[in-house]
């Protein structure tokens, strides 16, 4: 987790955007991305993949309105949210995994940034 940084959190109202970065030292090339987000009372949930092929998966409750893109040249990986709600709220983490085999990878976790969508 101390290979990869997040930013872009912050307070927004309800209805409103913000987008989140999360960079690397080294490449995210072969690695699958993908985001979480969790509060203090609620278990870590999965946000949203990318695979390596760039293929992209979303849980129903943010479909249409987040979008997740790589930049390979920059090592950034971006997270696009639009039309926040309450529920949105929490802190955001982004994870690389590097699958060895199969019952075998590596993780590397971001220290996370905090959402709030509060009116």
């Amino acid at each position: 987790q101390v290979q990869l940084v997040e930013s872009g959190g912050g307070l927004v109202k309800p209805g409103g955007s913000l987008r989140l970065s999360c960079t690397t030292s080294f490449t995210f090339d072969g690695f699958i991305i993908s985001w979480y987000r969790q509060t203090p009372e609620i278990e870590r949930e999965w946000i949203v993949t990318m695979d390596t092929d760039g293929g992209t998966n979303y849980t129903e409750s943010v479909k249409d309105r987040f979008t997740i893109s790589r930049d390979n040249v920059e090592t950034i990986v971006s997270l696009q949210m639009n039309s926040l709600k309450a529920e949105d709220t929490g802190v955001y983490f982004c994870n690389a995994r590097r699958i060895i085999r199969v019952g075998m990878f590596f993780d590397y976790w971001g220290q996370g940034t905090q959402v709030t969508v509060s009116s």
